[in-house]
């Protein structure tokens, strides 16, 4: 067994941070075959009996399992679950999940955001698990009179061998509410698992595909009215004057007014980023009056002066000035800057020997530029959040990734203390990093507070894809130095973009070059931007492993066999030592797709990309290939390796990596917002363009490390490596290298 020392009572067990990545899921799978777990009615108990904060035992031996994350598609409502019910011996077939309401005494971080929610809660779920276990172990050997080590655990049964006695946890949880958890509690060693590392179903299957109410644009209460939203046309842009006397004369229509989100004054988190916090606001009785209301107003806009906000990060301890820029942005000069910034002297962030020298004694000088555009988040589910706000409490529900935060930020703006504030989460129809942003959930909070009514806030999908907060956009120049044997002595990495740069300096290929230097740089915008699925990592992990291919081509060298031979530098004689990765397990998941996909025997026609990547601490390789139809390139089959440490729930870690494959396939191919006087000109699907059915890999195979190390991120790690896949099987296929998001429109010249 293994000891974990506690340090809270019997309700409250380790606390940890609990961040979740977003996932695109497909596979349909976990939709097969779906059964309740439980007979409704028949099998409910009469009593339920709390045994911590997490789960209830009910008295026929019914578990109820709280879930605390936000679920956004990555299935932490089954995988956390299935973490508690591991260590306390649970029936799975037992088991009901429900949603945890925000409750910070008991949940520490219920935030969905980082690839972390299993990782940060990882000893926190077990703790739970094993101490209600305790409990019940302690409870029966009180009512046997025998020692409590006698007693064995399994599938929600007490068993005493040497007596005969058993009972079902339903029998023992009315005494064993009452009995206190030790500081020190066995969890059980990996071997023994028998719900961990199975797959397991997503428990709201039956509900999704039989289109039961779970998601925030589900949620109803009578006498709710439907608010919607006009904002500026154009970045840079605020309101001046708003005439609405036919729209308030339209039939339903209940009010029209105008909003400050973030009145001067109220702080802002790092999640109410927000372009813009003046707003129209239509009211009515239906989603058809107030929509046809939205367009009989008659609004004036007019360009706004720089300002600047000050803006909590993480703890409140910790603030920084947001500045605003003015002017109306478009995508050509974006180009146009991005281009003169990496011209010019930059922030060296790491420099490891005399790169200097390196390059300026190279035989051989390879160097590269790559861009990706502005990226909208275009979740299935828009935006949208219920809110009953009164003199005496706030009633929220709606789909959000950053409840605890956003609880302070409503408080903070409506005046009520955080008691009398009640966030419920909804299952949210995608999230990708959009939803951690709230400020939409503060805006429903305002209006109903205005409009002394429950009010349903629903943005359209033009209204989601104009308002900001998208992927930003990006530039980095790579260089190589080459000596006369070809071997790599120079590395550097000069990464830009609008408003941030995407730059991991202590990332491979750190570590494993004598000389490296990385820098970076940024441009100003008043276009916002946020956390967009695997942050960073999205863009630099493809223009990184396609610029490796180009220099293991230069040095004459296997692409697998090139970053192969850097690994072992970094394994036997590591450069610096801040380096963030561990190279032998990086290593390992190339090798590993090297086998899989039989690197060196594809077959005739076929034309094959590598990649590999770490970040949300864990490791990715793929391999794509590629087969040409006329000047058309058809996706055939992706091989994908993976280390996440323990694989929780196999089949839904592998939808997780099936779904961020093609969501990263997409987007390098074809997606983009571009920008023209502050006005996006792409706002709807028939403009922004999103992989299809007919476009997806017709095969992704998936294969994990088997690892007992603890489990690290995934609803992230998949999309960023295979992008840099993608565009080395292009090359292969076409001649032409890949440098510039989306490779659709010409991706092998500079973007104008």
């Amino acid at each position: 067994m293994t000891l974990i020392k506690t340090t809270y009572g019997r309700r409250s067990f380790l606390k940890v941070s609990a961040l979740a990545g977003g996932g695109m899921v497909i596979g349909f799978s976990w939709l097969a075959s779906c059964k309740p777990k439980v007979d409704d009615v028949a099998k409910m108990p009469d009593e339920w009996f709390e045994i911590n904060g997490f789960l209830k035992i009910g008295d026929n031996g019914m578990i109820t399992i709280m879930s605390p994350n936000p679920e956004i598609g990555q299935n932490v409502k089954t995988s956390m679950p299935m973490i508690i019910a591991e260590e306390l011996d649970a029936d799975w077939k037992d088991v009901i999940v429900e949603q945890a309401p925000l409750n910070t005494a008991v949940f520490t971080r219920q935030l969905a955001g980082g690839s972390q929610s299993i990782r940060q809660s990882w000893d926190g779920l077990r703790m739970a698990g094993a101490g209600a276990r305790y409990m019940l172990v302690q409870a029966a050997a009180k009512a046997w009179n025998v020692p409590a080590e006698e007693i064995t655990t399994a599938a929600g049964v007490l068993s005493h061998e040497a007596s005969g006695q058993t009972a079902g946890y339903g029998e023992m949880a009315a005494a064993a509410v009452s009995i206190p958890v030790p500081e020190e509690l066995e969890l059980k060693e990996f071997k023994d698992f028998k719900i961990i590392r199975t797959s397991r179903k997503n428990v709201d299957a039956k509900n999704i595909v039989t289109g039961k109410p779970l998601f925030g644009l589900d949620y109803k209460k009578e006498g709710m009215l439907i608010a919607m939203t006009v904002h500026p046309p154009a970045f840079g842009m605020k309101l001046k004057s708003v005439e609405d006397t036919e729209a308030r004369q339209m039939p339903g229509i209940k009010d029209v007014m105008v909003i400050n989100t973030y009145e001067e004054g109220t702080p802002r988190r790092w999640c109410d980023v927000d372009s813009f916090p003046e707003l129209v606001v239509v009211i009515g009785n239906s989603t058809w009056e107030v929509l046809q209301a939205k367009k009989a107003l008659n609004i004036e806009w007019e360009p706004f002066e720089a300002y600047e906000y000050e803006v909590y990060g993480w703890s409140e301890e910790n603030t920084s000035k947001h500045k605003v820029p003015s002017g109306l942005e478009s995508t050509s000069d974006h180009l146009m800057r991005m281009k003169e910034a990496a011209g010019k002297i930059a922030n060296v962030v790491r420099k490891d020997g005399d790169p200097e020298k390196a390059f300026k004694n190279a035989d051989q000088i390879i160097e590269s530029v790559y861009t990706a555009p502005f990226l909208a988040h275009n979740t299935l589910e828009p935006m949208n959040f219920f809110a009953d706000v009164t003199d005496e409490k706030a009633e929220l529900v709606g789909p959000i990734q950053t409840p605890e935060y956003m609880e302070k930020s409503v408080s903070d703006r409506i005046g009520l203390p955080l008691d009398k504030i009640d966030i419920q989460m909804t299952r949210q129809g995608g999230g990708f990093g959009r939803r951690l942003y709230g400020h939409f959930l503060v805006e429903a909070a305002v209006i109903s507070q205005k409009v002394k009514a429950p009010v349903k806030l629903i943005y359209t999908r033009e209204d989601d894809m104009s308002f900001g907060i998208y992927r930003p956009a990006y530039y980095v120049t790579y260089r190589a130095a080459l000596d006369k044997d070809k071997n790599l002595i120079g590395f550097h990495v000069k990464s830009g973009g609008i408003p941030e740069a995407a730059l991991f300096a202590n990332r491979y290929p750190a570590g494993a070059v004598e000389n490296y230097l990385a820098e970076s740089w940024t441009q100003s915008s008043n276009i916002s931007v946020g956390a967009w699925r695997a942050p960073s990592s999205n863009f630099i992990a493809g223009a990184e492993q396609s610029f490796l291919d180009e220099v293991a081509e230069a040095a004459g060298k296997d692409p697998i066999d090139f970053r192969l031979e850097l690994f072992e530098k970094a394994m036997k004689n590591p450069v610096g030592e801040r380096n963030d990765y561990d190279a032998e397990r990086y290593a390992a998941v190339l090798k590993m797709v090297k086998e899989k996909s039989g690197w060196n025997s594809n077959g005739a026609g076929l034309h094959r990309g590598v990649a590999a990547y770490y970040c949300h601490n864990s490791y990715v390789a793929n391999v794509l290939d590629i087969e040409m139809k006329g000047d058309k390139p058809v996706i055939k089959k992706v091989y994908c390796t993976v280390d996440c440490g323990i694989v929780v729930n196999p089949i839904a870690a592998t939808n997780m990596m099936e779904g961020g494959t093609v969501d990263g396939i997409g987007h390098a191919m074809y997606s983009q917002m571009t920008f023209k006087d502050g006005v996006p000109q792409q706002n709807n699907f028939d403009k922004y363009r999103l992989i299809r059915h007919n476009e997806a890999p017709k095969e992704i195979e998936v294969h994990f490390v088997d690892s007992d190390v603890h489990p690290t991120g995934l609803g992230e790690p998949p999309l960023p490596p295979v992008m840099g896949a993608l565009a080395n099987a292009l090359y292969k296929a076409t001649g032409k290298r890949y440098y510039h998001q989306p490779f659709m429109y010409n991706g092998s010249e500079m973007p104008s």
